[in-house]
């Protein structure tokens, strides 16, 4: 018997064993006949590689390649299948402490580009800087991961050191970097001149709400008249943070609606009865997610004026799902809406008084302008 004709029949038994076996499960799980020929496919394909391939398989991995595929065919930068140490590390950086190197970092126009470097942190003792674009990392070109895989690369165990290849200048530069602790106080508040309180946001973890509310009360004790909030830089997190915070600030009413696909709404809602302050909040390019939906909730309300630039325009809603082997998967499940509801996914959220920062500026042109506008609402 020729090898072309024992392949054939090892496929045709792996297909028929594959039908066989997922029959039942169909009419159990209520399977339509149409969707029925790609398990068979599916199955078919697994268990020849299986038979076949010429090395040993591992049916784990055979089976998180499959999984991650699924994910990556979706087309959605936000949507990603994490073994189960990649979902380790995921709980780790939304509990806001993780082996890493202190950098926050964008992800636009097929480009993976530092915002920036957190204090006394590996990334800055090595020289990185804002504004770098990382190329690849360990190696690896960041044009054949999805961008949160890159993320989920930089991080690791405390100790062990990973090589990004940085592009500044149009020079290219490996810097190795060895990760640690990374223990991030997520808002920090500072009293400014003339009674101007300042809180800044570097993103939404667990704590994040009661780092705000701390910074908050010492403000008021320290008697301020009225809030900046700045949310630059900030790549997002937790809406359960978001809608803490905004509880804070944003007067009664709708906070954000959350609607999925099949038109079903979910609305978070602000019990403030008014808000106590005037508030300016600062945004940018880099004021993504979480941070679009504080920002645009405090717009539509009135609560507040927005200095700087227009927003990313992440209007998107993931839901992270535990699976069966400690592993994880992100999807995208929902867009969010403003009480307005302004779908800002892909377009952004546009300040009210809009202030560029020029590069290498020595001033913080943007805060200026924030101070000088909460000095007129003070008058």
């Amino acid at each position: 018997m020729s090898k072309k004709k024992i392949i054939i029949g090892v496929l045709l038994t792996a297909v028929l064993s594959s039908f066989l076996t997922i029959a039942g499960l169909c009419f159990a799980f209520g399977i339509h006949s149409n969707e029925v020929a790609d398990i068979v496919r599916f199955l078919g394909v697994k268990r020849f590689i299986e038979a076949r391939y010429v090395s040993d398989v591992n049916e784990t991995k055979l089976m998180d390649g499959a999984i991650s595929g699924m994910v990556q065919s979706l087309g959605d930068p936000h949507s990603l299948y994490m073994n189960a140490d990649r979902f380790e590390q995921l709980k780790e950086h939304t509990e806001g402490e993780f082996g890493g190197i202190g950098v926050t970092m964008g992800f636009k126009d097929s480009k993976v580009t530092i915002i920036s470097v957190l204090d006394d942190t590996p990334g800055q003792h090595a020289g990185l800087e804002a504004g770098d674009e990382i190329m690849a990392v360990d190696g690896t070109p960041v044009s054949e991961m999805q961008p949160e895989e890159v993320a989920m690369h930089i991080r690791g165990e405390v100790g062990t050191k990973v090589v990004l290849t940085i592009e500044r200048d149009g020079e290219t530069q490996d810097y190795t970097i060895e990760r640690a602790t990374i223990k991030i106080d997520t808002a920090k508040g500072t009293m400014l001149e003339d009674g101007m309180g300042y809180i800044r946001i570097a993103s939404f973890s667990e704590n994040t709400g009661k780092e705000f509310k701390a910074a908050y009360d010492s403000l008021e004790e320290q008697g301020m008249k009225g809030l900046i909030i700045d949310l630059r830089e900030n790549p997002g997190g937790l809406v359960t943070s978001c809608v803490e915070i905004a509880n804070m600030v944003v007067p009664k009413g709708p906070i954000v609606s959350v609607v999925e696909r099949d038109g079903s709404k979910e609305v978070h809602e602000s019990n403030l009865e008014e808000s106590k302050y005037p508030i300016v909040v600062l945004i940018d390019g880099n004021s993504a997610s979480a941070s679009e939906i504080l920002a645009g909730a405090l717009q539509d309300t009135g609560a507040a004026t927005l200095v700087g630039t227009k927003s990313y325009g992440k209007g998107s809603v993931q839901v992270v799902v535990p699976m069966l082997h400690n592993d994880g998967l992100k999807l995208t499940i929902a867009k969010y809406y403003t009480p307005n509801g302004r779908c800002i996914d892909g377009t952004g959220i546009e300040p009210d008084v809009e202030v560029e920062l020029p590069e290498g500026a020595t001033t913080d042109v943007q805060l200026e302008k924030a101070k000088e506008v909460l000095k007129e609402k003070l008058q």
